[in-house]
């Protein structure tokens, strides 16, 4: 099966490691067109030389996802290096504190992590949805989170932000769904790497008083293939969701987690 995606204008945020440098490097090799954005730019460049070395332009833009006006900059900056944009995939975000209780999460914990995963998927999706719009073209996949769609204890700020995120997508769906244009989430489990070595097993290892590897076998157990995901699980799903293989498949929450948040 062709995914048809050679040339097609891709933005990119958070895309300079783990899934978000997984989710590049997937579209450059479909002979994607890059805008890589994000706040440090010395992280993304790396990346972006990866995706050049493969034959495909990559332009590099700097961008606080929680500033509207660079939002706006990001798109703008798009349109005038490659004249359109196909595709939006919302890969930055944050995890929040871990191992916290609601009741100790302090207000400003909450509000960043919300701020970061829900409003920064809100500007850059009203940033380019103008010029998908008048092009009656455009696919937008936000990266969620299966916390998103079961709670988790110990992770109150996380799921609300990712809960609110599957929200934004449906309502932007059903708005944007006349113009032809997809949105759509998928929604990671956990996902081999540094995060969920250094902050998630080992926040559990402490807590229980075992080792990070008996606590990554936990978690893996919870999951119906008794493995966690990895960085290219999540990209392939993007690939999907950003093609036309996809075409009537709008709105929806697409579990990448090895079996958990649907069984």
């Amino acid at each position: 099966m062709k995914l048809k995606l050679t040339d097609k204008v891709v933005v990119i945020t958070g895309p300079a490691k783990g899934m978000g440098r997984a989710v590049t490097l997937a579209f450059a090799e479909e002979g994607c067109k890059l805008v890589l954005a994000g706040r440090d730019t010395a992280a993304i460049e790396p990346v972006a030389a990866e995706a050049r070395a493969m034959g495909v332009p990559a332009v590099v833009v700097a961008c606080d996802l929680t500033d509207d006006t660079q939002t706006e900059a990001l798109a703008k900056h798009a349109l005038e290096a490659f004249g359109q944009i196909d595709v939006l995939v919302n890969v930055a975000g944050g995890s929040g504190p871990i191992g916290k209780t609601g009741w100790e999460t302090t207000a400003a914990e909450f509000n960043e992590i919300v701020e970061l995963n829900m409003t920064g998927c809100f500007n850059t999706m009203h940033a380019v949805l103008p010029s998908m719009i008048a092009r009656k073209s455009g696919k937008i996949v936000n990266v969620g989170g299966t916390f998103g769609m079961r709670g988790r204890a110990g992770r109150t700020a996380y799921s609300a932000s990712k809960w609110g995120l599957r929200g934004i997508t449906k309502s932007f769906a059903l708005e944007a769904g006349p113009h032809n244009i997809n949105v759509n989430c998928v929604a990671p489990g956990m996902v081999d790497g540094p995060r969920f070595r250094e902050k998630v097993c080992a926040n559990m290892a402490k807590k229980l008083g075992i080792t990070l590897e008996e606590a990554m076998e936990r978690h893996a157990a919870d999951y119906a293939l008794k493995r966690v995901s990895q960085d290219e699980d999540i990209a392939n799903a993007c690939l999907f969701l950003a093609s036309d293989v996809s075409r009537q498949v709008t709105g929806v929450d697409l579990p990448v987690d090895g079996g958990w948040a649907m069984l």
